[in-house]
């Protein structure tokens, strides 16, 4: 995910690898949760994402504060 923009927005990109296409990939905006760019996700596939994404979209937002996850965990 992307730092907090000045708008208060957070960049998610999805991507998962795929032998015959390269990768599958979507964009989420947080926290209007909108998403665009779905490329090579199945329905189900897309559910489990929005599912992943609403679950933890409070950590993504602190985290985004913070400098990412890595920062978060201080390495």
């Amino acid at each position: 995910h992307s730092e907090m923009r000045a708008d208060g927005r957070v960049k998610v990109y999805i991507e998962t690898p795929d032998e015959k296409d390269g990768f599958h990939n979507a964009i989420c905006y947080l926290p209007d949760y909108k998403w665009e760019n779905i490329n090579g996700y199945s329905d189900m596939e897309m559910s489990y994402f929005k599912k992943l994404i609403r679950e933890n979209a409070h950590l993504i937002m602190e985290f985004s504060q913070e400098g990412g996850i890595l920062s978060a965990a201080n390495f």
